[in-house]
């Protein structure tokens, strides 16, 4: 029998998830149908447990609910917890499993796929929204020797990091804290690229041999990565590695089978 899954959004009908899962399963051999569904704003529960009712057996979750996906899950794992937001369900006997798989993808897409050792690195995380919440702890995992996260609202990241109290390296605050500061990895976890904005970074941010890394993908070299550029980062890399690895470790979390991802990247990329 078919085994059902899904990817819950709102919007919904840009997401590469169809086509990713559906990918992963020919090349493991599992037999899935997988399908975007839009959830209404106000309904998310109530659509997730129709397609639980309905035989499904995971979904993906993406903006506006992955917070919301954390409520109504009955067990979480631990880095589900600290990221407090969901982008993974799963449906077993017992219960609704949660779990978030973008830090695993981001440290995965670096480390493997970009050879970048995040172990001993200056990070930089800019951003304090729901993309950054999901990947602090894989990057203390990894090994981040500092991890710095600014926000243009100082409090908002101050308060990412408090669930974490306090620990050796990790500071957050606004971009003015940056000045005489330099990093090995600056990751962009902020929407600005989408409006092809700039962000307030002070010169010498970007470390000699420095990555900077944009979580947004699709937008050829976007603003941020230009600007890394001028101020001297050495490597540049959208967000499409991430997305595909963390697709991949949900793949890894329903079906037990972990999927290789340079084929699909490379599909992908051939668009």
């Amino acid at each position: 029998m078919t085994d059902r899954y899904a990817v819950f959004g709102n919007p919904i009908a840009h997401s590469q998830s169809p086509r990713l899962h559906t990918e992963f399963a020919r090349q493991c051999g599992q037999d899935i149908a997988y399908e975007a569904i839009l959830a209404p704003l106000d309904g998310f529960a109530e659509a997730v447990a129709a397609f639980r009712r309905s035989g499904g057996k995971g979904i993906n979750v993406t903006v506006p609910f992955k917070v919301e996906a954390l409520e109504i899950a009955d067990r979480l794992s631990e880095r589900a917890q600290m990221a407090r937001a969901v982008n993974t369900l799963r449906f077993d006997d017992d219960g609704i499993f949660g779990d978030n798989t973008d830090g695993v993808g981001l440290v995965a897409d670096i480390r493997d796929r970009l050879g970048v050792d995040i172990d001993g690195r200056r990070v930089l995380l800019l951003g304090a929204g729901g993309a950054a919440r999901g990947v602090i702890l894989p990057l203390l995992e990894a090994g981040a020797a500092a991890l710095m996260i600014a926000n243009r609202t100082p409090e908002r990241a101050v308060e990412l990091i408090a669930p974490y109290g306090v620990r050796a390296g990790l500071h957050a605050g606004g971009f003015g804290m940056l000045a005489k500061h330099e990093f090995d990895l600056v990751i962009n976890a902020t929407s600005a690229s989408l409006s092809d904005q700039s962000l307030p970074l002070p010169q010498g941010v970007f470390a000699a041999g420095s990555l900077a890394y944009d979580m947004v993908y699709g937008k050829g070299t976007t603003r941020f990565l230009a600007d890394a550029r001028e101020q001297g980062a050495a490597l540049l890399s959208d967000g499409l590695g991430m997305l595909v690895a963390q697709a991949a470790e949900s793949f890894r979390l329903w079906r037990g089978v972990m999927p290789d991802i340079a084929p699909v990247m490379a599909m992908l990329r051939g668009d």
